[in-house]
């Protein structure tokens, strides 16, 4: 059978990284084929060769055996091929229903039909199930509902070929069910799917074949079924590794370090009251929506419209601005990473001090040398790929991930308020984030962590603090914490329509802590 996609020997360069070395394989068609690595092992630039993003410096790329030129995503959508970005692509200053109709504006007399245009994105979000307003600005929707409108934008193309760019990394766990739905869908009309994803219940749920990289180079394509979670993992990393287990949970927690009472933001969050303690870390869960986000930003002084009371160490505390919480030594790191928590075109160093920057600074001046070691201590710490001269834009997303912790770390925060912390990063990177949250809460900080992966929330957290519109529904102790509890809460469903999901029994604990 003549496969749908072909890569032989691409390979492509940027300054001072190769991120594909001659990296040959087949997708066969109506396939869901992974591809799989850490950060960093070339899995997005294999999607954006595809896509007509980027042009490979060596090598070909055969659509249905011939040749593919693709000279631009214009060039790709032509042939038949779209992709979803993990980074968003957006024109956030335009609407949902513009940006889905981007280049194929419905006109009526020279001028574009509104009317038709809103018709067009509803009929495009609805195929996907997605619940968007079509005349909301892009830039003012949630990460999640933005994932949706570009998941939709390419199914609406047409395209016989869609790659994935971890899909998922900012959804809900039902909104990740709708778009498996949806995929198997897609694979029986016959579209090709390329899925790259970290996430191994993913993987295994949805793909046939998994194809691994590591370090930019091709390592295995195997069936699906041939490959076990530990092996799948070992292929991609070079090495086993264990399933991590929390050593703060064996400390009872210290004083109290963060309480908020009668918590309200806008019309989103309303009388939210819980107590953070030291050598604690609190997960909130709840859907997209549920006010998750609007409860850190608001801490942080991210947020106008807030009302209730913000104690920090026993006292009520004016926190207006992020500057007000640096002096409480509050740290936040947000959801969004490239628009909120990095300037991309900075090198990493200095994104690494600049919570820190009056540490190097004397008269007025920047000590360059001071700033450089203190960065290279926290590479070193934290095991950041990269060299601190690197421009932030040009690493990979769990090395970014890691910076945004980094600066956090070096400004010694004693409250970290953690917006989906491992989102886009790879097992191994994963791994390393966990650990380093389960170090700072032994050492005695204070962890407010937010995720929409329900395993990470049960794994790590003391407590799990549960939300559904913009209210407090749970406080669920560890021991009681289970998927279906959670889950139950979360979606307001009974018991009985719980106990039959699978997968939402709570995690067995490994025998011994590591």
């Amino acid at each position: 059978m003549r496969a749908a996609v072909e890569f032989t020997g691409v390979s492509k360069r940027y300054p001072g990284v190769t991120a594909l070395d001659g990296v040959s394989f087949c997708v066969a068609p109506g396939s869901c084929h992974a591809v799989c690595g850490e950060n960093g092992a070339g899995k997005s630039t294999l999607g954006k060769l595809l896509a007509g993003i980027v042009a490979p410096d060596a090598g070909e790329i055969q659509l249905d055996g011939t040749a593919a030129h693709l000279a631009g995503p214009r060039d790709a959508l032509k042939l038949g091929v779209a992709m979803v970005h993990q980074e968003l692509a957006f024109c956030g200053n335009m609407t949902v229903a513009e940006n889905l109709c981007l280049g194929r504006l419905p006109r009526r007399m020279g001028f574009v039909d509104r009317r038709a245009l809103r018709e067009r994105a509803l009929e495009r979000l609805a195929a996907i199930g997605a619940r968007v307003d079509p005349q909301a600005r892009v830039d003012e929707l949630t990460i999640a509902d933005q994932q949706l409108v570009q998941i939709a934008g390419a199914v609406a193309s047409g395209a016989r070929v869609i790659v994935f760019d971890e899909p998922t990394s900012s959804l809900a766990e039902t909104d990740a069910e709708r778009l498996f739905e949806l995929i198997d869908v897609l694979r029986r009309r016959g579209v090709t799917i390329l899925y790259v994803s970290h996430r191994m219940a993913e993987i295994q749920r949805l793909c046939d074949t998994i194809t691994v990289l590591r370090d930019g180079r091709h390592v295995a394509t195997r069936a699906a079924s041939e490959l076990s979670e530990g092996a799948l993992v070992e292929l991609m990393i070079g090495r086993q590794i264990a399933q991590y287990y929390p050593t703060h949970v064996a400390s009872s927690p210290g004083r109290e370090l963060l309480r908020v009472e009668r918590l309200c933001v806008g019309d989103r969050v309303r009388d939210v009251n819980f107590a953070l303690h030291a050598g604690e870390v609190l997960g909130i869960a709840g859907l997209v929506g549920a006010g998750r986000s609007e409860i850190a930003r608001a801490i942080f002084g991210l947020e106008p419209n807030v009302r209730g009371t913000i104690f920090v160490r026993g006292n009520a505390a004016r926190i207006r601005s992020p500057r007000d919480a640096m002096a409480q030594r509050i740290g936040f790191v947000p959801e969004d990473r490239k628009r909120q928590g990095l300037v991309l075109s900075m090198r990493a160093s200095d994104n690494g001090t600049l919570t820190t920057l009056s540490r190097h600074a004397r008269a007025g001046w920047i000590n360059h040398r001071s700033e450089r070691r203190a960065a290279a201590e926290l590479f070193d710490r934290l095991r950041v790929r990269a060299s601190p001269e690197t421009v932030t834009r040009m690493l990979s997303g769990g090395n970014q991930q890691k910076l945004v912790m980094a600066k956090w770390l070096a400004a010694g925060a004693e409250i970290l308020l953690l917006d989906e912390p491992t989102r886009g990063v790879d097992v191994a990177a994963k791994a390393e984030l966990h650990g380093w949250i389960d170090e700072l809460a032994s050492r005695g900080a204070a962890v407010l962590l937010i995720s929409s992966e329900l395993p990470e929330l049960l794994n790590l957290s003391t407590r799990v603090l549960v939300l559904r519109d913009g209210r407090v529904v749970g406080d669920v102790p560890r021991d009681a914490a289970t998927q279906a509890t959670i889950l139950r809460l979360m979606t307001g469903l009974s018991a009985a329509t719980t106990s039959g999901v699978p997968g939402t029994s709570r995690p067995s604990a490994p025998a011994a802590p590591r």
